[in-house]
C-alpha cells in the first residue's frame, strides 16, 4: 500500500531547506540540498508513521 503526504518545503535564512509533514506531527528535516532533503523527509514519514502506530 502506498500513501501519499503533503511536504511543505522552504529555505531558511541560512540557505537550509526544511520540510514538514503537515499530517504527522513533529515530523520534520532540513537539508542543504533538495535532493537530501528528499531522502531525508522520506526516513522522517517512515519513522513518524512508526511511533504513531506504537501507540
Amino acid at each position: 500500500m502506498v500513501l501519499e503526504f503533503s511536504v511543505v518545503i522552504e529555505k531558511d535564512e541560512d540557505g537550509y531547506y526544511v520540510a514538514s509533514v503537515p499530517a504527522l506531527r513533529g515530523c520534520h528535516t532540513q537539508a542543504k540540498s533538495l535532493d537530501v532533503l528528499m531522502k531525508r523527509i522520506q526516513e522522517a514519514i517512515t519513522l513518524c508513521r512508526e511511533v504513531e502506530t506504537s501507540f
